[in-house]
């Protein structure tokens, strides 16, 4: 009978310590909660089993952890929803950089910038498939951010998107009687966008894939419970396809500022808008130098090489003698000019940087500078972050768990020193990171 008693008194510890060891309450934080709220002041959080469980003044559990963050700040993770894993790394983007111990370097990268989902835009290769590797990445089995996958995206022959850069899985019919085989394909390894390139690179290419293509690309994949996300530049081409019902536009319009009647009709069929302002200004911004370029929070991002790539002489006087340059600061304004408009109008905006498509185009900070570009387009501190949190979430459809520190929710969230709100480059001062309720990191600048 004492055996029994010992035995029972043994197990009531053991669940116990089990159980608190799931549990963290965090004390006295100032919280953004990522639904476009005011902060809260001086809260507490209960987190358990990776979830939210309590939010309030007062909480009490004697199992839990209690951490006192007075004066830090507390907001949902970041999430891209428009980003490229696997193909960069160094100076290069080539088929060979996509190696699982690429991919996960990158999600580990993305984690310690508090970017913890992240939609690779239709440039990802078998090997995400047949690994495994995203299906694990979902269930949070790897460390890194959770990847996201719109496969192998549409382009055209000869065209866009360019070779050059690791696309060379990317269907290109030339016939509307190949897409339905191939939007079968995507069904087949569950891809969660079906992404297509509408775009020119200013006139670098002779032709763009047609009105006929895209929008039969756009039917099929409707046909399947699939959404679509086209890369655009040109108003013209974003008319057509808001007619033909794309889904989500990956990136701003950069041609000229969108009229009243094309954003009316983008509201009513629900388009969600994603502007990646950040690669515009990499467009163009190595020709001077940045006033970021020489902190540590982004020179921690770059690949091995880049940052002497970017900052030598030889580069910038390349940049100032592109005949893209002046075009490429105009496109970078006027994109600044459509995200308020779009904004403004009550079109969903998410964030997404193109970060990881190219060397220029830093993974982890490019999400942070993200924020930094809306809020210099006119919107607020809290307007960029629920962009870049719940609007996010809202574009995966993965809002159920991700995206807001509410009860229920995945407790997906970064910790910062400084308050955001009086300065959206606070986004950058980070305390902690953690992810379905554990630390995993504590920013960049310990690594």
């Amino acid at each position: 009978m004492k055996y029994w008693k010992i035995i029972t008194v043994l197990s009531f510890f053991i669940i116990n310590f089990s159980f608190g060891q799931n549990s963290l309450i965090i004390e006295n934080v100032r919280l953004i909660d990522g639904n476009g709220g005011n902060p809260i002041e001086n809260t507490s959080i209960l987190i358990k089993n990776n979830k939210i469980s309590k939010i309030g003044k007062t909480i009490s559990d004697k199992t839990a952890k209690r951490i006192n963050l007075k004066g830090k700040t507390i907001i949902p993770a970041l999430i891209s929803a428009h980003s490229h894993v696997g193909t960069l790394k160094g100076k290069t983007t080539v088929p060979e950089n996509y190696t699982e111990e690429n991919i996960l370097a990158q999600l580990r990268k993305y984690q310690d910038y508090g970017v913890l989902n992240v939609m690779s835009m239709g440039t990802d290769r078998p090997l995400l498939f047949e690994s495994g590797l995203r299906e694990k990445s979902a269930k949070g089995e790897l460390d890194g951010a959770r990847i996201h996958s719109a496969g192998y995206g549409f382009g055209v022959t000869d065209g866009a998107p360019p070779l050059d850069f690791a696309m060379d899985k990317v269907f290109r019919p030339s016939s509307v009687n190949q897409i339905p085989a191939q939007m079968d394909s995507l069904k087949n390894i569950n891809a969660e966008l079906v992404k297509i390139w509408v775009d020119d690179f200013n006139g670098k290419f002779k032709k763009k894939i047609s009105p006929e293509i895209y929008k039969a690309i756009i039917t099929e994949a409707h046909k399947r419970n699939l959404r679509v996300a086209a890369h655009v530049y040109y108003l013209s081409d974003l008319k057509q396809l808001v007619e033909d019902g794309i889904d989500v536009i990956g990136h701003s319009v950069r041609s000229e500022v969108i009229d009243d009647a094309t954003l009316a009709k983008m509201k009513a069929q629900n388009i969600i808008y994603i502007p990646t302002l950040s690669l515009d200004e990499y467009a163009y911004v190595y020709a001077k130098k940045p006033e970021w370029v020489d902190n540590d929070f982004f020179k921690k991002s770059l690949e091995p090489g880049v940052y002497e790539m970017i900052t030598s002489e030889k580069y910038q006087n390349e940049i100032k003698n592109s005949p893209n340059y002046n075009l490429n600061i105009k496109a970078f304004e006027t994109a600044k000019q459509n995200l308020k408009k779009v904004y403004d109008s009550g079109i969903l905006v998410a964030m997404g940087t193109d970060s990881g498509a190219m060397p220029l185009r830093a993974q982890g900070f490019s999400e942070h500078l993200e924020l930094q570009l809306m809020t210099e387009s006119g919107l607020t501190p809290i307007q960029a972050i629920t962009v870049a949190t719940k609007n996010s979430a809202k574009a995966l459809k993965i809002d159920k768990d991700f995206g807001t520190i509410e009860v229920g929710r995945t407790a997906d969230f970064i910790i910062l020193n400084s308050n955001p709100i009086e300065n959206i480059k606070n986004t950058r001062d980070i305390f902690s990171i953690y992810k379905a309720g554990k630390e995993v990191s504590k920013g960049p600048l310990t690594k």
